[in-house]
């Protein structure tokens, strides 16, 4: 029997206005990512607990439905895709601090606030996908090359806006300072072979089709494209690249989690937070996505593993995230996407 409750964004907006509906033992997520991807593992804390957990999808607009809902908020735990995400929620002063020792002894330190207002839990790297016809083993080492000249007509990539190019380029002003990133950007659009367009997997399929050579994209998107038959021909024409920055390592995001600021289940909240702490959740959840556990105790999914190894960049997310803003204007001052 499924003990997640998941509700549809209409229905339960009257509800989460009414403190009452909140009780002492259970939990109520506000997630930006799918139910069907999280909801293994709150079965699994439920389980093991007895406490149910309420989960309810939001796309977009939970800084302003928490804003709004303000000390009424039956918000719990706020669960996010990537580190912007957390970042921007955090300055929203939405989250409040959570000390504790089984956070701070599975999740290391450079995927987690500094402050301790959120926490990640899985992975994933921003990767190179590449053409196994027509680009060369060790033809694309590292991201600053994607500018080089050699690959004009030959990159497919996503929005310039959306949140992962924006941390992937955030992530580069931080490593090499804001000249340095403009003319990247610039090189990186000369080398456009169309303009930026559709999801991860849609680069791929662009790839598969011969649009261009190499595509920016997320790892896991292949664990998802290989389990589904219709574009399993997409993901066996790319191999998996990882770049690094020169001197450091690569980039990567993370899915989180953290403490909403007026949680009226704090104890409970904090119980699961340790239990997606857990190699257990880790393990469920990273799989459940084809990403990479946090905790360096768990071992990643044998398909995921068997992509390649890499070394993370070491500078913290939340770092990065301070330069998203500027990244976001460095793109719309070059129009990436025009």
């Amino acid at each position: 029997m499924n003990t997640v409750r998941t509700f549809a964004t209409a229905s339960i907006l009257a509800a989460t206005l009414i403190p009452a509906a909140a009780s002492a033992e259970e939990v109520n997520v506000y997630s930006y990512r799918q139910p069907e991807l999280i909801q293994p593992l709150m079965d699994a804390f439920t389980e093991e607990t007895g406490i149910p957990v309420n989960v309810a999808f939001l796309k977009d607009g939970v800084i302003e439905r928490l804003k709004a809902e303000d000390k009424r908020s039956p918000a719990d735990l706020i669960m996010t895709v990537d580190f912007a995400r957390l970042a921007a929620v955090v300055e929203a002063d939405l989250t409040q601090p959570v000390e504790n020792e089984v956070l701070a002894a599975n999740i290391p330190a450079a995927y987690r606030d500094p402050g301790n207002e959120w926490f990640g839990l899985t992975s994933r790297a921003r990767i190179v996908y590449a053409s196994k016809e027509r680009v060369a083993e060790g033809e694309v080492t590292t991201y600053e090359d994607l500018a080089d000249p050699k690959w004009k007509g030959r990159i497919c990539t996503r929005s310039g806006t959306h949140p992962y190019t924006l941390g992937l380029v955030a992530a580069y002003l931080t490593h090499n300072g804001e000249e340095a990133t403009r003319a990247w950007i610039d090189g990186v659009k000369a080398n456009l072979a169309r303009k930026p367009q559709g999801n991860d997997r849609a680069q791929v399929k662009a790839i598969w089709a011969g649009e261009c050579d190499i595509a920016i994209g997320n790892t896991y998107y292949m664990g998802k494209m290989l389990s589904d038959p219709e574009q399993k021909e997409w993901a066996d024409s790319v191999n998996v690249v990882f770049p690094v920055f020169e001197g450091s390592g690569t980039h990567v995001n993370v899915s989180g989690m953290a403490l909403a600021k007026y949680a009226p289940n704090k104890e409970t909240a904090i119980k699961l937070m340790e239990f997606l702490a857990s190699p257990k959740a880790q393990q469920i959840y990273a799989a459940q996505n084809f990403e990479y556990p946090i905790s360096p105790d768990v071992e990643a999914d044998d398909m995921v593993k068997g992509w390649g190894s890499f070394t993370p960049d070491g500078v913290n997310l939340m770092e990065v995230a301070g330069y998203r803003d500027d990244a976001l204007k460095l793109m719309q001052e070059a129009d990436f996407d025009g």
